[in-house]
C-alpha cells in the first residue's frame, strides 16, 4: 500500500513539474536583454582598447562580440520560432 501511494505521488509530482517550469517567453526575452547589454559593454571595451592601442585586448573583445551576436541571433530565432 505504501508503494502504491508513493508511486501515485511520484506520478503527480512528475506531471506537475513541467507546468511549473514553463515561463513562456519571459526567459528568452530576459536572455535577449542580457545579451544586448553585454554587446553594449563589449563595444565600449573594444573602443577603449583600440583608443589605447591594446590590440590584443581588442582582438579578445571582437571574439566576445562575435559570440554575443551569435547568441543573440539564436535567442531571437528561437523566440520567432515559438511564435509560429
Amino acid at each position: 500500500m505504501k508503494r502504491a501511494i508513493a508511486g501515485i505521488l511520484l506520478l503527480l509530482g512528475l506531471s506537475v513539474a513541467p507546468a511549473l517550469a514553463w515561463d513562456g517567453d519571459h526567459g528568452l526575452r530576459r536572455d535577449i536583454g542580457h545579451d544586448e547589454a553585454k554587446i553594449a559593454r563589449d563595444h565600449r571595451e573594444l573602443r577603449r582598447d583600440l583608443y589605447y592601442g591594446n590590440y590584443g585586448g581588442a582582438r579578445h573583445e571582437r571574439r566576445e562580440l562575435r559570440r554575443e551576436y551569435r547568441d543573440l541571433t539564436r535567442d531571437r530565432r528561437e523566440l520567432d520560432w515559438d511564435r509560429r
